[in-house]
This record gives structure tokens, C-alpha cells and sequence, in this order.
């Protein structure tokens, strides 16, 4: 029995690479043998999980299949599950439970991954701020949430390698006793990460800290002259594009997943109480119906009082929202591999600097915020952050270097099963709530423990509807879609095998190369499925970059309308390429022409084209770069270009 389960996972294993790369399309003629292992389910049942997508040739069902299959969700012919929020709790929740062969439906309101989670510092982290609360207050609860970040964060790294990737990131220490006390701490952080551990933390001297990190201040602030650096390593991701990776992965393996879908009503049985679907809109046609589960789990982040409210209006608030502010500055503020840490700010703060996407990501603020889709940044954070690293770095920090800044909304929660009412009750941890009416509500956490959480979630709304799952939870060991087929040099392969045909300003198409830039971009954003994009960038003309000193093709606009639910201007520039979150200008310039090759996808009007600017213009003009913000603050003088 062994040795044919062996025989059956090896052919799977073939199929899988085969399927991601060489069936990509036909001008794929080559071979490629990968320098490591690639990435395999690693149990029979997730091997099922995985062949069923290899079935289905990576294509996600259409739209209007889903919406289709939705409605057919009716009371006498219920989901097992209906998730509400589409971020990365709530697809984790609609991938989880649907590979434990229970039927589910997720909807959101707006796109996957629209609010928190497109807008974190893009860290898949253990938490070594909580380490050292857990050492210093001789906390448990603490330090559990640490051994729980790492085992999560090293799932991630290993279910979608292209999102996810090892980055070290550096301390500055400016006093002789801090090199010690950095050293310890982080020495601690590799013990507890164990077999998990990315790489051994390590200690650079001056010499070696300025090699590595050019820009890094000699002296600081209070002419404290640099004595060495601690170098420890976190995870870092494309947080959005893993979203929606999860979202695909849920409904390649049976879930039913749809964005621009809002629940505007939770129905309830007459007789029992007991919240049994909801009222759905379809946000693109305004066209409503009703959806009917067993249980309804509400993964709204930090809306989810919303949704409880829509259940009874008496329930009490479970959230306090908390404001993170970050900026992106050139990329000459950080080398490419190395990150940096101000472990503490003059307010006592944490601030990161981190090389993302080929920019300068520094963040984070945490104040408190009202609830909104589409949080903007206050000046005085950003300023904060500005004069954070200034500290700390040798280039003039200037707030006209501002290309992007964007607020996301932490969804700190409240547990309402505790009666403490003060602020020590409010976690950094999840919760998960079962309330009187049946509805299951999973909120608060982070990024990198969204797996679990959903989890958690499901397993609530199993025993909350007794439901008959068929097997245990698969999510820790099924690889995401793009997982299957990746290999660190498979961008070498694209640069070989295509070429991007363009289209000219007369209107004529000719050939330019698959530069090296836009291999690893199209490799790192899709993974084994980059040949696909790479397809229609050399067979219908569309190998074009969209904006100038970026590597996002016009293929990719195609490819996301029909393979990833991109349904909006918005849904593209924000969180299916980064150009929102990297640069406000250069994707203000794509607009006109990511509206076209969308309209040519979805059949578009003039008046949906016209909408669709509008909107798009609108959504950045919440990113306060250098151009829309109004400063003038005396030391970080706006200029303008």
C-alpha cells in the first residue's frame, strides 16, 4: 500500500508541474528540470484537494457561474457555510471548510483583500515585540502567540513560495549595552522558532552594517555614533495577491466565492431564532437574492459589528479600530535584500523600513480611527513616520519623496464572552464568538495567523451546526494556486520561452523582449502559472507595460479579468498588480488604459468607462503621496516636480 501511495503522489506530483507549466499554452515547446524540489500537497486527502485543480486546468469557475450557483442555495437546499468578508480570514474560512468536503459560499461586499488586508507592512512575522513583552512581564500568553506566529508564518512561506519569501531585517544599535540585549532577544526569537527558524540571526559590526545597509546613519539623532547591528529574519509578502490566491485556491477545490456581493439582510428562522442566510446584492447590478446555510460565519474584520448588527441591533461592539499608517518612499532608502527596525521611536513606538516590490515600505502608526471602506492617512502620521527614519539614515528624508501612503483599519477585538470591560481585554490575539442566534464571528488576529484562524472559525460553525465534515482540517499542508510549478529560476524559463508583443504608437504590433524585470515580476506575482500571463502578452499583442519604471504587463489586466474575479479599474490597480499602494502617479497614467483592455474583457459601456475613472481617481486621491497631500510643515517642504 505504501509504495502505490508513493506511485500515485509521484504521478500527481508530475501532473501538477506539468499541468502549471507546460500546458501553459503552445508556444511552450521547451523543458525545464527545477533546481529543487517542487511544491507537492504532502497527504493523500490534500493530494485529492490538488488533483481536483489540476482537473479544472487552474481555471476558476466564471463570475456568473458563481453568482448562479449561489442562488441556487435555497431553503430547502442550504450551504453548509456561508462566509461573509472575503479578506484573508474569510477566504481562509471558505478554503478550509470547503476542503473538508462541506459546501460553502463566501461573498464580499467589495473586492478580495479591499481593506485590512491589502493595506498591512507585508511582514509574515512571529512577533519579536511580543517576545519581548513575554521575557520582560514573564507573560505565557504572550509568548504562546509567538510559538503559534512562527509555526503560521513558516506554513505560509511553504504553501505559496512565490508570495512569501525570507527577509532579513536589521537593528541599529547606537549604545554598547543594546548589542547584547538585541542579540539575546533575537537569539530567543531563532530558540523559539526552532526547525521553523528562516535563518540564524546574527551580529554585523559597523563595517559590515554600512555594507550591508549604505544609507544607515553613522550617528543618530543625539550623535550617538553607530556600534553594530543585529540581523534577524521574518517573512515578507505580496499580502493582496496571497489574498486573492487564497480566494482562487477556494474556489478551485468547490467553494463558491463572490466579490462586489454585500450582505444587506441576515435571515432568521421564525421559530428558532437562529440566523439560517442572508440577503445578498449583487453591487455590480444592484439585482438581490437570497442565500440559505446552515451556519453564517461573519469575517468581516473590522465591520464585523456590522454584520452582527444586521442580526440584532442590540448586540454589543466587539471592535475597537486602530489605525496603521504607512508610506512608500524611492528605493534608494533601503538596499533590495535588507530591512530595517527602529525598535523604539521617541514615543516608544516601533517603526519598520523594508525593501517591497522594488520601493521603500516604512510604517506603522497605531491611533485610534473611524470606520471607513477607504481610510486615509492623517498628516501628522505621516510625519511621524518621516521623522522616524530620518533618525536612523543619511539620506535627506523629504515629504515631496512621498509616492504612496495609505491607512489600513487593525481590527482589535473585544471578546463578549469576557466580562472585563478594560483595556486588558482587548486583544492582539483573535477571537472567535458564537452568539445566541447561531452566527459564527471570527475577527481581530493577523496576517500571518489567518490560516488558523479560519480554522478556529470553522470549527465553531461545525459544532454550531452539527455539521459532517469528511475529514480533518487540510490547510496546513495544501500549497496555494501559483504554488505548484514555482522554482526560484523559473523566471529564467519566461525570458527564453516569450516574448511580449506590443503594440506601437502607429498602431502596429512588434516583438520586444521577456526582459529578466518582467520574468521575475510575472514569476513572483503567478508563480507556476506565469506562462499563461506571458501567453497573452506575446499571442494578442498585450506585452506592453501599463506604466513606465514598472513591470506590470497589459497581459496581466487580461489574465485577471478572466482567471482572477478582477472586476473594477480598482480591483486591478490596487490589488491585483500594487501600483495604487507603489506609486499614485504612475497608476493614475495606466487608468485610460487598463479601463480599455477591462472594457474590452467585461463589455463595457461609455458610461461604465466614465464610472470607472471617476472611481478609480476618487480611491487615489485617498493615498496621500507628495502630489495630492496638502504639508507645509517647515522641515519636510512639499516640491513639486
Amino acid at each position: 500500500m505504501a509504495g502505490v501511495a508513493r506511485f500515485r503522489k509521484g504521478i500527481l506530483r508530475a501532473a501538477l508541474a506539468t499541468t502549471a507549466v507546460a500546458t501553459a499554452g503552445a508556444a511552450w515547446t521547451g523543458s525545464y528540470v527545477s533546481s529543487s524540489d517542487p511544491v507537492e500537497a504532502r497527504s493523500e486527502a490534500a493530494a485529492a484537494v490538488a488533483q481536483r485543480m489540476v482537473s479544472a486546468d487552474w481555471k476558476v469557475p466564471s463570475r456568473s457561474m458563481q453568482e448562479m450557483s449561489l442562488r441556487g442555495c435555497t431553503a430547502a437546499n442550504p450551504l453548509d457555510i456561508l462566509v461573509i468578508g472575503g479578506g484573508a480570514t474569510g477566504c481562509g474560512v471558505a478554503l478550509d471548510a470547503t476542503t473538508r468536503g462541506l459546501r460553502v459560499g463566501l461573498v464580499e461586499r467589495d473586492d478580495f483583500a479591499a481593506g485590512t488586508s491589502s493595506r498591512s507592512t507585508k511582514l509574515v512575522h512571529g512577533g519579536v515585540r511580543y517576545l519581548e513583552k513575554a521575557f520582560f512581564k514573564l507573560d505565557y500568553g504572550q509568548l504562546k502567540l509567538v510559538f503559534h506566529a512562527l509555526e503560521e508564518r513558516a506554513q505560509i512561506l511553504q504553501n505559496a513560495p512565490h508570495l512569501c519569501k525570507p527577509l532579513p531585517t536589521m537593528t541599529p544599535c547606537y549604545e554598547w549595552w543594546e548589542l547584547p540585549y538585541y542579540w539575546v532577544g533575537l537569539k530567543a526569537y531563532d530558540l523559539v522558532a526552532g526547525t521553523r527558524m528562516l535563518h540564524l540571526s546574527r551580529y554585523f559590526s559597523k563595517k559590515e552594517s554600512m555594507e550591508a545597509f549604505p544609507t544607515l546613519a553613522v550617528k543618530n539623532s543625539l550623535q550617538k555614533t553607530l556600534k553594530g547591528t543585529v540581523v534577524y529574519y521574518d517573512g515578507q509578502m505580496n499580502d493582496s495577491r496571497l489574498n486573492i490566491a487564497i480566494a482562487c485556491t477556494a474556489a478551485l477545490a468547490g467553494a463558491t466565492v463572490l466579490n462586489h456581493a454585500e450582505a444587506v439582510q441576515l435571515k432568521k428562522d421564525p421559530k428558532t431564532g437562529k440566523v439560517i442566510g442572508a440577503r445578498i446584492r449583487n453591487n455590480l447590478t444592484n439585482k438581490e437574492f437570497d442565500v440559505y446555510a446552515n451556519v453564517v460565519v461573519n469575517a468581516a474584520g473590522p465591520f464585523c459589528d456590522e454584520v452582527r448588527t444586521l442580526a440584532d441591533g442590540k448586540e454589543s461592539h466587539i471592535i475597537s479600530p486602530s489605525s496603521g499608517v504607512h508610506i512608500v518612499l524611492p528605493d534608494y532608502y533601503s538596499p533590495d535584500h535588507m530591512g530595517l527596525i527602529v525598535p523604539k521611536t521617541k514615543d516608544g513606538r516601533v517603526v519598520f523600513m523594508l525593501p517591497w516590490l522594488g520601493r521603500t515600505v516604512a510604517g506603522t502608526t497605531d491611533s485610534a480611527a473611524a470606520l471607513t471602506m477607504r481610510p486615509e492617512p492623517h498628516e501628522e502620521e505621516i510625519q511621524f513616520i518621516l521623522d522616524a527614519i530620518s533618525d536612523y539614515l543619511t539620506v535627506k528624508v523629504r515629504r515631496s519623496d512621498v509616492m504612496s501612503a495609505w491607512s489600513g483599519i487593525r481590527p482589535l477585538a473585544t471578546d463578549p464572552n469576557v466580562k472585563d470591560t478594560d483595556t486588558a481585554s482587548i486583544s492582539r490575539d483573535h477571537v472567535v464568538c458564537v452568539d445566541p442566534d447561531g452566527l459564527v464571528t471570527v475577527t481581530g488576529g493577523k496576517w500571518t495567523t489567518y490560516r488558523s484562524m479560519a480554522e478556529d472559525a470553522v470549527n465553531a460553525a461545525i459544532k454550531t451546526g452539527s455539521l459532517r465534515p469528511g475529514q480533518d482540517c487540510l490547510t496546513h499542508e495544501l500549497p496555494l494556486m501559483g504554488a505548484y510549478g514555482w522554482d526560484p529560476a523559473f523566471f529564467t524559463v519566461l525570458s527564453q520561452t516569450f516574448i511580449r508583443m506590443k503594440r506601437s504608437y502607429g498602431g502596429k504590433i512588434v516583438p520586444g523582449a521577456m526582459d529578466s524585470a518582467a520574468a521575475k515580476h510575472l514569476v513572483d506575482s503567478y508563480g507556476g502559472l506565469a506562462p499563461r500571463v506571458a501567453q497573452i502578452a506575446q499571442e494578442e499583442g498585450l506585452g506592453k507595460r501599463i506604466a513606465h519604471g514598472y513591470p506590470y504587463l497589459e497581459a496581466e489586466v487580461a489574465y485577471c479579468a478572466r482567471h482572477e474575479y478582477c472586476e473594477s479599474v480598482v480591483d486591478f490597480i490596487a490589488r491585483r498588480a500594487r501600483l495604487a499602494f507603489l506609486d499614485t502617479n504612475a497608476a493614475t497614467r495606466a487608468l485610460p488604459r487598463v479601463i480599455e483592455i477591462l472594457a474590452a474583457e467585461h463589455g463595457w459601456d461609455r458610461h461604465r468607462k466614465k464610472m470607472e475613472l471617476e472611481d478609480a481617481k476618487a480611491f487615489l486621491e485617498t493615498f496621500k503621496s507628495a502630489r495630492n497631500a496638502q504639508f507645509d510643515d517647515g522641515k519636510h517642504s512639499k516640491m513639486h516636480a
